[in-house]
Protein backbone atom coordinates (compact mmCIF):
# COMPACT_ATOMS: atom_id res chain seq x y z
CA UNK A 1 0.00 0.00 0.00
CA UNK A 2 1.02 3.57 -0.44
CA UNK A 3 2.34 5.71 2.36
CA UNK A 4 -0.39 8.23 1.57
CA UNK A 5 -3.11 5.78 2.59
CA UNK A 6 -1.57 5.25 6.01
CA UNK A 7 -1.02 8.97 6.51
CA UNK A 8 -4.64 9.74 5.61
CA UNK A 9 -5.88 7.08 8.02
CA UNK A 10 -3.66 8.45 10.78
CA UNK A 11 -4.78 12.01 10.07
CA UNK A 12 -8.43 10.94 10.24
CA UNK A 13 -7.88 9.15 13.55
CA UNK A 14 -5.97 12.12 14.92
CA UNK A 15 -8.72 14.56 13.95
CA UNK A 16 -11.41 12.36 15.50
CA UNK A 17 -9.31 12.11 18.67
CA UNK A 18 -8.77 15.87 18.91
CA UNK A 19 -12.47 16.48 18.38
CA UNK A 20 -13.26 13.98 21.12
CA UNK A 21 -10.88 15.65 23.57
CA UNK A 22 -12.23 19.12 22.87
CA UNK A 23 -15.95 18.36 22.58
CA UNK A 24 -16.63 15.61 25.10
CA UNK A 25 -17.51 16.19 28.72
CA UNK A 26 -17.32 12.59 29.86
CA UNK A 27 -13.89 11.68 31.27
CA UNK A 28 -13.95 8.14 29.89
CA UNK A 29 -14.66 9.40 26.37
CA UNK A 30 -11.80 11.89 26.68
CA UNK A 31 -9.47 9.03 27.64
CA UNK A 32 -10.66 7.05 24.63
CA UNK A 33 -10.01 10.06 22.40
CA UNK A 34 -6.45 10.32 23.73
CA UNK A 35 -6.00 6.66 22.84
CA UNK A 36 -7.11 7.43 19.28
CA UNK A 37 -4.50 10.17 19.06
CA UNK A 38 -1.79 7.81 20.28
CA UNK A 39 -2.87 5.15 17.79
CA UNK A 40 -2.63 7.69 14.97
CA UNK A 41 0.93 8.42 16.00
CA UNK A 42 1.68 4.67 16.07
CA UNK A 43 0.36 4.26 12.53
CA UNK A 44 2.61 7.09 11.34
CA UNK A 45 5.68 5.68 13.08
CA UNK A 46 5.18 2.17 11.73
CA UNK A 47 4.42 3.42 8.21
CA UNK A 48 7.54 5.57 8.08
CA UNK A 49 9.57 2.72 9.59
CA UNK A 50 8.42 0.37 6.83
CA UNK A 51 9.10 2.93 4.11
CA UNK A 52 12.62 3.71 5.36
CA UNK A 53 13.40 0.07 6.08
CA UNK A 54 14.39 0.64 9.71
CA UNK A 55 12.99 -0.86 12.86
CA UNK A 56 13.11 2.37 14.87
CA UNK A 57 9.47 3.22 14.06
CA UNK A 58 8.34 -0.10 15.49
CA UNK A 59 10.41 0.41 18.63
CA UNK A 60 8.96 3.87 19.22
CA UNK A 61 5.46 2.47 18.64
CA UNK A 62 6.06 -0.13 21.34
CA UNK A 63 7.13 2.60 23.75
CA UNK A 64 3.97 4.55 22.95
CA UNK A 65 1.85 1.45 23.56
CA UNK A 66 3.50 1.06 26.98
CA UNK A 67 2.86 4.73 27.81
CA UNK A 68 -0.75 4.37 26.64
CA UNK A 69 -1.26 1.38 28.92
CA UNK A 70 0.07 3.35 31.88
CA UNK A 71 -2.10 6.31 30.92
CA UNK A 72 -5.19 4.14 30.87
CA UNK A 73 -4.39 2.69 34.28
CA UNK A 74 -3.79 6.05 35.93
CA UNK A 75 -6.62 7.76 34.05
CA UNK A 76 -9.22 5.17 34.98
CA UNK A 77 -8.06 5.26 38.60
CA UNK A 78 -8.61 9.02 38.62
CA UNK A 79 -12.02 8.64 36.99
CA UNK A 80 -13.08 6.10 39.62
CA UNK A 81 -11.84 8.40 42.40
CA UNK A 82 -13.75 11.35 40.94
CA UNK A 83 -16.89 9.23 40.59
CA UNK A 84 -16.66 8.12 44.22
CA UNK A 85 -16.41 11.71 45.41
CA UNK A 86 -18.85 13.47 43.05
CA UNK A 87 -21.12 10.67 41.72
CA UNK A 88 -20.45 12.02 38.24
CA UNK A 89 -17.61 11.86 35.72
CA UNK A 90 -18.64 15.04 33.94
CA UNK A 91 -15.51 17.14 33.38
CA UNK A 92 -17.42 20.40 33.77
CA UNK A 93 -18.01 19.63 37.44
CA UNK A 94 -14.32 19.15 38.24
CA UNK A 95 -13.78 22.85 38.90
CA UNK A 96 -15.96 22.42 41.99
CA UNK A 97 -13.15 20.41 43.58
CA UNK A 98 -10.79 23.39 43.72
CA UNK A 99 -9.93 24.32 47.28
Amino acid sequence: MLLTNFLLLAALLFCIGVYGVLARKNAVLVLMSIELILNAVNINLVAFGVITGTISGHVFALFIIAVAAAEVGVGLALVILIYRNRRSINLDELDLMKG
